[in-house]
């Protein structure tokens, strides 16, 4: 498993069944080497991720006090607090 696997907020692709089957691209891929136009978009978090140069929103100083990314974590359903889980590993561990 590769850091460019797990997305900015804290999803793994590898689990993600669009992703699998190919109708996704994931959230990272292309951006660094400008074969996908970030202003193009829809995430606000992917947005905020990659225009501060961030593996993923782990790095970022400003995670606890984010509205975008932990309105995502509040969200009913097992992946928002399996994203959030992920995402406080990342901080403790890296």
């Amino acid at each position: 498993m590769s850091i460019r696997q797990i997305v900015c907020c804290g999803a793994y692709c590898k689990t993600c069944r669009p992703f699998k089957d190919g109708a996704c691209l994931g959230c990272k891929p292309g951006y660094d080497t400008g074969e996908r136009d970030i202003s193009k978009a829809k995430c606000k978090i992917k947005i905020c991720c990659i225009k501060r140069e961030y593996n993923t929103c782990a790095d970022c100083p400003e995670i606890n006090s984010c509205p975008t990314i932990n309105e995502f974590y509040t969200k009913n359903g097992y992946k928002y607090g399996k994203c959030k889980q992920v995402t406080q590993f990342i901080r403790e561990n890296e």
